[in-house]
């Protein structure tokens, strides 16, 4: 992490822009589920596009985080996209009180374990990781108080 700002001559003279948010999307061959196992997990429904009345994107949030689960079809149909469900090209990592906690409450939404909670970084983390339903791993962190 950089304490200082860049001085190297990259940093641009005038900035017009600046990041108001931040949103993981997910694509899904069927969105439902996901958006079911996402809320299981405690994020709310804070967005819905479904026009037909299959959804072809929406969006959960939790702690500052959106995420959202888009059709595969949809992306191809609406935005030329060619995505798959293949996951594991992403992963998203949930910062939490009790990470023993949030890995049982995924695998009873439906998650595989791909890590049982365990500490990591000499104790200073624990750590536990779950795959979500689209195939995506899904990290769970809890700082460890000394």
């Amino acid at each position: 992490m950089r304490d200082q700002a860049d001085t190297s001559g990259t940093e641009l003279a005038h900035r017009s822009w600046a990041v108001t948010g931040f949103q993981v999307n997910l694509y899904a061959d069927d969105v439902e589920p996901a958006v079911t196992f996402y809320k299981a997990l405690g994020f709310t429904e804070t967005y819905r596009n479904a026009p037909h009345g299959e959804p072809l994107h929406v969006e959960v949030h939790s702690s500052g985080l959106t995420v959202g689960i888009a059709s595969v079809r949809a992306a191809l149909d609406e935005h030329g996209l060619e995505v798959s469900q293949d996951g594991a090209a992403v992963e998203i990592v949930l910062w939490c009180d009790d990470a023993g906690a949030a890995h049982a409450t995924a695998i009873a939404a439906g998650a595989r374990s791909l890590e049982d909670p365990h500490d990591f970084q000499n104790g200073r983390l624990r750590v536990g990781r779950v795959e979500d339903p689209l195939g995506n791993p899904l990290v769970f962190v809890q700082q460890v108080s000394r």
